[in-house]
């Protein structure tokens, strides 16, 4: 039996709102005979707060779950976010130094700290290291605070951890093929193997979720909606701007349906009641009642800023479960061309409320499109995101290492 420690420091644990990458897959490989370890932080990313200690037992949790201290942080781009990091990274390097030494150690990338301790770990101990990379850092920072050359100086320590990580790696998995191709940088210390396996969803789970009823939708209504993270990597103002744009035109039944949270919220919300945009904030959800919801919306937009690093993130899997069409603003080719090849959205110019508006108003008045989108939504769902098919992939990659 195979001994696999997966080592990701922003994940979900049993308990919390989310429908986790890591814990999934951990169910997975210990179903499927390894040894399965998950370690992460004890400090809650998305709360900003500290977690509690679970009962394994009320959680029916199948695999050991190990959680390390960190100080912790309240901004998400702070001075004390990356001296949070650097702590879980010595928490991280001395708990190596008591454990057995793993077969396979899977990591998360980011954050950089933990991975980069994790890669020197294992080439000393010449254990096989398999990255995953959920984000690219320092290229997502860079979006936030983007100053020719001084930018460049600042990230360049980041820069030089994420290609070590990269370079160290046996192989490559990523959540888009984007992502893969960054990690799979020509270096003569490592093999080129990579993988591109979206984050996805549980098909049958997502749908049995999506049975259950939370709330009421007039019939005369249409709701166009929007689910994550609020923050610098989304363009919510460009959505309100355009339907603004709709309702001055007379058209008033459209509700924004925001499921999420973030740094941003409150500005979203003022900035949406400013305009008079009929909406609704919700915060964030639990996952079943996120799901219960988003199936009962028409219209799903993914409205990511303009030189943003991000390319298939979590969103449009869900969307792709619910079969919705969808109205897409980011400039990621791949995200682009997956909508194109399987018919399941609209690809509309980056921050331009006007285009986004004349889209929307084609999908409003034409319900028949909708639908048709729509269906062909689902089955782009069906051939990529769906995770009890899709993370095998991943499973048969790590029997072979």
């Amino acid at each position: 039996m195979k001994d696999v420690l997966i080592i990701a420091h922003f994940t979900q644990i049993p308990g919390e709102k989310g429908n986790g990458r890591f814990g999934y897959l951990a169910n997975m490989l210990t179903k499927s005979g390894f040894d399965v370890e998950v370690v992460t932080t004890q400090f809650s990313h998305r709360i900003k707060n500290h977690r509690k200690v679970i009962d394994k037992h009320s959680e029916n949790i199948n695999y050991k779950l190990t959680m390390l201290y960190e100080n912790g942080y309240q901004k998400n781009v702070s001075l004390k976010r990356f001296y949070s990091h650097y702590i879980f990274g010595k928490s991280l390097k001395s708990y190596l130094g008591k454990r057995k030494k793993p077969d396979i150690i899977y990591c998360a990338v980011p954050s950089l700290d933990a991975g980069y301790i994790a890669a020197k770990y294992a080439k000393k101990n010449k254990i096989k290291f398999i990255i995953d990379i959920q984000d690219l850092w320092p290229e997502a920072f860079k979006m936030i605070f983007n100053v020719p050359f001084i930018s460049d100086l600042i990230f360049y320590p980041m820069s030089n951890k994420a290609n070590y990580i990269y370079n160290s790696a046996d192989s490559v998995i990523a959540v888009s093929e984007t992502y893969m191709n960054r990690g799979l940088t020509p270096s003569k210390n490592r093999s080129n193997k990579g993988l591109s396996v979206f984050l996805g969803t549980d098909l049958v789970f997502f749908d049995k979720l999506a049975t259950k009823n939370y709330i009421n939708k007039p019939t005369n209504e249409i709701w166009v909606t929007y689910i994550g993270t609020l923050g610098h990597s989304y363009d919510l103002t460009c959505v309100i701007d355009a339907l603004y744009l709709l309702k001055s035109k007379g058209i008033k039944n459209i509700k924004f349906v925001v499921m999420g949270d973030g740094p941003l919220k409150k500005r979203f919300m003022d900035y949406a009641n400013k305009k008079e945009v009929y909406n609704e904030f919700t915060g964030r959800l639990d996952y079943s009642e996120m799901v219960s919801r988003l199936v009962k919306c028409d219209i799903a937009v993914n409205p990511i800023s303009k030189g943003a690093a991000q390319s298939i993130i979590n969103k449009v899997g869900d969307y792709a479960a619910a079969g919705l069409p969808v109205l897409n603003t980011q400039e990621s080719e791949e995200y682009r061309k997956l909508l194109n090849e399987f018919n399941a959205g609209i690809n509309c110019e980056n921050n331009n409320p006007e285009d986004l508006a004349e889209k929307l108003l084609l999908l409003c008045k034409n319900k028949k499109l909708r639908e048709t989108i729509g269906e062909n939504s689902r089955k782009l769902a069906e051939a990529k995101f769906d995770r009890s098919k899709t993370y095998q992939d991943i499973i048969n990659l790590l029997y072979e290492n």
